[in-house]
């Protein structure tokens, strides 16, 4: 058993990597799929290698939370493949490994997320461990102890790392008492108040068919899926708990809050409210943040931070569009000396694109990238299917993919500097520097906790 366990390891490793280079990177045909019992996946078929991938996300993640106990969310999470039904943790992993597939969950502000890569022909047998998982996960006392050590060791690592620091602060100081503003991997005393009755109600609450959303990838047939979705979801609570998450914007901006560590280089994270991403002004954002601080060395940040000046490695921004908010959020790294400098600048390009918005030169190179870019996000199986999940939570349609690109080429110059002027506000910019920055004026210091 063990042998063929192994030799069957290999072959999904094979097909897997052969998948990468041979999954196609356009023309992707969604099929909506609703089995006998009501249940609802987009699948992308695809012959090409013996492997199917599914992404089965429910809302609701770390955000739900009890402001008590951050960390339910994840910690739950990483228990559902400790054991459940009549496996305990080791067996439940060795069957996992035996039929050679791979079954995770995660959490995140959002979402609980449950992902499978299977060989095709053992779908049967990998949907119906991920479903015991699902429906009845076992928190034995020995995994639920070795995983919550594991998170509270990986806490404590974060809590020594200066980009976590700067992070995690940015967010309490952006969001205060909202969900938001509590790590979604939890904090050290959170975690270690959850008890196995938390899981289990957590478990009840939120994973559940009407906030479910399932997509699938891979060597498998619409009239195979659909009774396999009524096998691995059907017996799932009909509705979830209630979350009653507010709707959020990031406040108190132009702050610039200082964590003093004896570090060679100062972190800094930086950004303020932006937009979520069902706002009509979606792809002007895009584009122009693109152009900003979003494209890498062709960026405007990184021309003048790096290129003019030699201030950082490297400078960026980006949309970060989640369920109840929507941020521009950005970062930088530099010697100490040179924080304040950096600072200046880039709140000097966050004016200059209020101000004056793209020229068409960039904006028809940013289309350009964004466009052509764009086929290279569906490189494998599982990637497409996390797409999939994405477009139907955010109700982009079945047919996005092949819209995306006209509606990013439909963005004019004056689209663009409106949106600039709309989005940029570098007055509200919040800046969290972690190091030891020689002069930073107007600075609050604080400590590692924000207070």
């Amino acid at each position: 058993m063990r042998a063929k366990a192994a030799v069957a390891r290999g072959l999904l490793l094979a097909v897997v990597l052969l998948a990468l280079f041979s999954v196609p990177a356009q023309a992707v045909e969604i099929k909506r799929v609703v089995s006998p019992g009501g249940i609802e996946a987009w699948l992308v078929v695809d012959h090409s290698v013996p492997v199917v991938a599914l992404e089965a996300a429910f809302a609701g993640g770390a955000a739900t939370d009890p402001e008590e106990k951050p960390g339910l969310a994840n910690l739950t999470a990483s228990l559902l493949d400790e054991g459940a039904g009549p496996y305990d943790s080791q067996a439940y992993q060795t069957r996992v490994e035996d039929i050679a597939s791979s079954i995770r969950f995660s959490a995140s502000q959002d979402n609980l997320t449950a992902t499978v890569k299977t060989l095709s022909e053992n779908v049967e047998a990998a949907f119906e461990l991920l479903r015991l998982g699902l429906t009845e996960p076992r928190f034995d006392p020995d995994p639920v102890e070795r995983v919550r050590s594991s998170i509270l060791v990986s806490l404590a690592r974060k809590a020594e790392s200066p980009n976590s620091i700067a992070s995690r602060l940015w967010w309490k100081h952006a969001f205060g008492n909202h969900p938001y503003a509590r790590p979604p991997d939890g904090t050290p005393e959170g975690v270690a108040a959850v008890t196995v009755d938390d899981m289990r109600r957590f478990v009840k609450d939120r994973i559940a068919r009407d906030v479910l959303t399932i997509a699938v990838v891979g060597d498998i047939t619409p009239e195979r899926l659909a009774p396999l979705l009524d096998a691995t979801f059907g017996t799932l609570p009909a509705k979830a708990a209630p979350a009653n998450i507010p709707e959020a914007t990031a406040g108190d901006g132009g702050a610039t809050l200082l964590v003093e560590k004896p570090i060679p280089q100062s972190v800094v994270v930086f950004g303020h409210a932006g937009i979520k991403r069902d706002d009509p002004d979606w792809y002007a954002a895009l584009i122009t943040n693109y152009i900003l601080g979003g494209g890498g060395f062709t960026s405007r940040l990184t021309t003048e931070v790096r290129e003019k000046r030699g201030l950082a490695y490297g400078v960026y921004s980006y949309l970060a569009p989640l369920e109840h908010t929507g941020v521009v959020l950005g970062g930088v790294a530099t010697e100490n000396s040179r924080v304040a400098e950096s600072i200046d600048i880039i709140r000097q390009e966050w004016r200059r694109m209020r101000d004056e918005g793209p020229t068409e030169a960039e904006l028809e190179s940013a289309k350009t990238y964004l466009t052509g870019s764009f086929p290279l996000q569906f490189d494998s199986t599982d990637r497409i299917a996390a797409i999939l999940v994405d477009m139907q939570q955010k109700n982009l349609g079945i047919d996005h993919l092949d819209r995306r690109n006209a509606l990013i080429d439909a963005v004019t110059l004056e689209d663009a500097k409106r949106v600039a002027r709309r989005l940029f506000q570098p007055d509200a910019l919040a800046f969290v520097v972690v190091g030891a920055p020689e002069q930073l004026p107007g600075a609050r210091r604080v400590n590692d906790e924000g207070g």
